[in-house]
């Protein structure tokens, strides 16, 4: 982004995004797209942006036990190894429990120590720390957008009532309720979104558009809200559905195989008299 532009960019949607006008602009936007006048990709990223508003941070969160982190006692060559292992550039460090998270330790910090050993006589994480981000885990997932930018900051701790670590925030969890997922060459080679099976069903990913869908499986899925059959089960359940969890749709059944507590993974999809089987 060219200098001076960033700036201009968040003191827009800072201006234009606020909440009380949120749902003026999205019926606005809805009916530029609807005749023709944006593109239907540009008006879902805005749509996406808008209705971050409305969201907070337990629901896009890493849930604690899904947090990698290490203990403040461990060497820093093992904390290194496991930056590597998972592909992450920071972690949270904590003292005896998740619950007393002491600080957070970037990669690049814990490059000189892995190249020189002999500088760090002690080789202790507390060396290297830097100061963590504490956030309620009912924050509004659009004010932590601008947090993360204002502070140049790109993790954040979620704390619960009580002051517990209920979560962990990135940068990147926040840019991916607006474009998708972000991959990345530490993440695995990503399988097709629809896959044919076997028995003639479909294994279907939870990112798969609704237009893909209408186009693969002649399912015509509509939803101003959302853009994925992830999303677009999720709105019908009214929270994330759960593995098992059964919808049947337009004469298909489509069973959750893999979810999370943030978004719908895989999804089993058979015609509805494949399911049922044969009749006696």
């Amino acid at each position: 982004m060219e200098e001076g532009m960033e700036g201009k960019f968040w003191s827009m949607f800072k201006r234009i995004f606020r909440k009380d006008d949120a749902s003026s602009i999205e019926a606005i936007i809805l009916a530029a797209r609807d005749e023709g006048e944006i593109r239907k990709e540009e008006a879902s990223i805005v749509l996406k942006v808008l209705r971050l508003g409305r969201k907070q941070v337990h629901e896009i969160m890493i849930p604690r036990t899904d947090i990698v982190c290490a203990e403040i006692e461990d060497r820093i060559e093992d904390v290194a190894e496991l930056i590597i292992a998972h592909g992450h550039t920071r972690i949270p460090i904590y003292k005896d429990n998740k619950d007393n998270i002491v600080g957070i330790v970037h990669a690049k910090d814990l490059l000189q120590f892995v190249l020189h050993p002999t500088s760090s006589p002690q080789n202790r994480l507390e060396e290297i720390l830097r100061e963590p981000l504490f956030i309620p885990e009912t924050k509004n997932v659009m004010e932590m957008l601008q947090e993360f930018q204002s502070r140049k900051n790109h993790l954040a701790v979620a704390l619960d009532e009580y002051g517990g670590t209920s979560g962990m925030l990135t940068f990147e969890d926040v840019l991916e309720e607006i474009v998708g997922d972000i991959e990345d060459e530490y993440d695995a080679p990503r399988p097709d979104d629809i896959q044919i099976q076997e028995d003639g069903g479909y294994l279907i990913s939870g990112r798969t558009e609704l237009t893909e869908l209408r186009e693969n499986l002649v399912v015509a899925l509509d939803s101003d809200q959302v853009d994925t059959i992830g999303g677009y089960l999720s709105q019908l359940a009214g929270r994330v559905p759960r593995k098992g969890d059964v919808f049947d749709i337009q004469g298909f059944r489509f069973r959750i195989k893999d979810a999370d507590q943030k978004k719908v993974r895989w999804i089993d999809v058979h015609p509805l008299e494949t399911e049922a089987g044969p009749e006696a």
